[in-house]
């Protein structure tokens, strides 16, 4: 007859600390299971922006792309916030739209994806030529029809904001002529075409080849710059990407090295 052997309360305690030990080992030597990462973002981006933002959104779209290596930013469009509004409602096709007044970007809400966010402020100075040869010192100086004075046009939200600051002062005058967006008011200015027009304070920020003055007043008419992606962005993943950048820390620190308020 074959004879089994009882097991103790002991023994049965060192099988069970045994397969214990074993089963430790086993998952010892699994690797961890690592989180799911994020696509890169690749591909194009077409980015219509006001033509004030020109220097910041060209060193954004640098440091964006440095990010991102496989994200290509085509060259920036810029020009007038009502300009580019008009291209888009005529079929224009963009990824991010920024603009420099919250009008305009109304003008195409139905072209954008979600809402857009304001993402900087500005405000307006007059800008003379170097060394102010007209001797300009305040906005009422402007009135001399013996000067030659240049604004936006009123649909330009520079013009827009030029006329808010003339009326509460009391000022009126006739321009020169009325340019569709500010880097033009700018240029004629530097180019001794004209004696001053009114532009925005970051414009004239670093530019040895105009004088600046801030008007009364000029702080209580601010322009807000909103920023939104697009509906039929052809890459909208990389373009909320952008939009986000924009607002985030490091974009505020740009756009802030360039003079821009915040929001």
């Amino acid at each position: 007859m074959t004879r089994r052997t009882a097991r103790t309360p002991l023994a049965l305690a060192l099988v069970a600390s045994l397969t214990l030990l074993s089963a430790c080992a086993t998952g010892a030597g699994t690797a961890p299971t690592e989180a799911p990462t994020e696509p890169a973002l690749s591909g194009e981006l077409t980015i219509y922006a006001a033509a004030s933002l020109g220097a910041a959104f060209d060193e954004l779209a640098t440091e964006f792309e440095a990010d991102n290596p496989g994200v290509d930013i085509l060259p920036i469009v810029y020009d007038g916030s009502s300009t580019l509004a008009a291209q888009l409602l005529e079929g224009a096709r963009a990824d991010v739209f920024a603009t420099a007044d919250e009008a305009n970007m109304e003008k195409v809400a139905e072209l954008v994806d979600g809402s857009p966010e304001i993402f900087a402020t500005n405000t307006l100075v007059i800008a003379t030529p170097r060394g102010n040869p007209a001797g300009i010192e305040e906005l009422s100086d402007l009135a001399d029809p013996a000067l030659t004075v240049v604004l936006c046009a009123p649909e330009v939200p520079c013009g827009s904001a030029s006329q808010k600051l003339l009326d509460a002062a009391g000022v009126a005058l006739t321009p020169a002529s009325l340019e569709q967006n500010v880097t033009a008011v700018l240029t004629k200015v530097a180019s001794t075409d004209a004696d001053a027009g009114l532009v925005y304070r970051t414009d004239v920020a670093d530019r040895a080849d105009v004088d600046s003055i801030v008007p009364e007043g000029a702080d209580a008419i601010v322009n807000s710059y909103p920023i939104a992606t697009l509906a039929a962005s052809a890459n909208p993943t990389a373009a909320a990407a952008f939009a986000a950048f924009v607002t985030g820390e490091r974009g505020q620190g740009i756009l802030a090295s360039y003079g821009f308020g915040a929001p």
